[in-house]
């Protein structure tokens, strides 16, 4: 096998002798990487971008490298200099424990009870504009605010025969102060949930021995 210093000296006629079987294909090939040892591809600015979008866009490097003929070593340090990165599509959903079908059957029953408890709101809201005596039928959780906005609206005469109506009730100092005013709205729903406590760990689902602290 002729050595490098001899293969540096050849013509094309010493080419044509030489290349025959396996060998010569071989010392070809080792050829043609030594007269290409010092050459480098240099790719201009719009090509490095076009290669930066196809690999953040989620295609592989080795095929951005093939596609766009640049070296993958060389694109791996791009990566790293310019930080290059791939979007991340937001998490999947995770499916709960009791299967999709009857998460939705328990999610639609929860959603027809809360529009059943908002209407009842309504409806008495609707009949204290009209004047009537609504807060009996009140949801207890909405007595505060419902009181609360009939003297907003309807005046101090009506706020008063309001409290004079409801003194007994038992949620009523709630609702008004000592002198007859009413309490801020926090004020009253957090006194409200601390008067029925085990009303508001039922509904929000808490077992007993737990978080005792709340509410």
């Amino acid at each position: 096998m002729p050595d490098w210093g001899e293969v540096a000296s050849w013509g094309d006629e010493d080419w044509d002798d030489e290349v025959s079987g396996d060998r010569a294909r071989a010392v070809q090939q080792a050829w043609d990487l030594y007269r290409t040892r010092g050459e480098r591809k240099v790719r201009d600015w719009d090509t490095w971008q076009a290669v930066r979008r196809a690999w953040e866009a989620g295609e592989t490097a080795a095929s951005v490298a093939r596609r766009f003929d640049v070296g993958l070593a060389n694109l791996w340090r791009r990566r790293a200099c310019e930080g290059w990165e791939r979007g991340r599509g937001p998490d999947p959903t995770p499916e709960p424990p009791q299967g999709w079908d009857r998460w939705a059957d328990e999610q639609s029953e929860r959603f027809l009870q809360r529009l059943a408890a908002e209407r009842d709101v309504a409806r008495a809201l609707l009949a204290g504009l009209r004047g009537e005596k609504g807060g009996r039928e009140m949801p207890l959780w909405h007595v505060g605010f419902y009181y609360a906005w009939r003297a907003a609206e309807l005046g101090a005469e009506v706020a008063e025969a309001d409290r004079e109506r409801c003194k007994a009730a038992p949620w009523a100092s709630a609702v008004w102060d000592a002198q007859g005013r009413i309490r801020p709205q926090p004020h009253i729903d957090y006194a409200l949930t601390r008067m029925h406590r085990a009303d508001w760990r039922r509904e929000v689902g808490l077992p007993d021995g737990v978080a005792e602290a709340w509410p």
